[in-house]
């Protein structure tokens, strides 16, 4: 083959080589490749791991970094060795894949909580959340994502098996599905009622429709029919 042909070979692969390259990657190394060059590396680098973050764009991720940069040496050390021990201590727990630092977490533990009821959640930052609230005093499951088949995620995919050998076991009367209200936590919530019902335990979805202080003159369509299927006697 002659060189030119070679050459237009070569650059062929590298095209494609480039298109497999996930967008995001190659957006996160731009990013940090200028801010080396005009700063340095150690700044650039710091960039692009915040940029690494979920939710986290170029603009926050400079504004976090210039934030360390300007951080007592004391102040940063304690973070970066907070992230440490975070990656070093903290581990899903083996009953319900809460985040614990012990064998098993603390609402497992907890011989007070009700043991017949279990709230399942699509993430164990969702476990937080309604423990904040104070009302719900069983037990939980995060499942660890939702069913996405435009993503390939499926139900093969989530901690659905540790469910239900947790309701094999007995004892449990009533599951509460408290999956995300979104295309993919409905999808989640219907596949697991029809995988739980046939045990013979209730299966109930949590409400959801108008905001606490929310003006329904605002709300759409669907957020209002969902808050009259959700409504309750007074």
């Amino acid at each position: 083959m002659e060189r030119g042909g070679q050459d237009r070979t070569a650059a062929v692969k590298e095209r494609e080589a480039a298109s497999r390259t996930p967008s995001h990657s190659r957006t996160h190394g731009k990013a940090g490749a200028q801010a080396a060059e005009v700063s340095g590396k150690a700044l650039g680098g710091m960039i692009e791991a915040f940029m690494r973050l979920p939710g986290i764009g170029r603009k926050s991720a400079e504004r976090l970094a210039y934030a360390i940069l300007g951080m007592p040496m004391e102040e940063a050390s304690g973070i970066a060795q907070a992230i440490l021990d975070l990656k070093n201590n903290s581990r899903y727990c083996p009953i319900c894949n809460n985040i614990t630092e012990d064998a098993v977490c603390s609402i497992c533990r907890d011989e007070k909580r009700d043991a017949t009821r279990i709230c399942v959640v699509e993430e164990p930052s969702n476990i937080l959340i309604l423990e904040k609230t104070g009302i719900f005093r069983g037990r939980y499951h995060a499942i660890m994502g939702a069913i996405a088949p435009i993503d390939g995620i499926g139900p093969e995919d989530l901690k659905i098996d540790g469910l239900m050998e947790r309701l094999k076991a007995g004892g449990i009367k009533e599951v509460i599905l408290a999956t995300n209200p979104t295309v993919k936590g409905e999808t989640t919530a219907l596949y697991l009622s029809k995988l739980i019902k046939p045990h013979g335990i209730s299966v109930s979805r949590i409400a959801y429709g108008l905001p606490v202080g929310g003006d329904i003159e605002y709300a759409d369509e669907n957020t209002v029919q969902r808050a009259l299927e959700g409504r309750r006697e007074m």
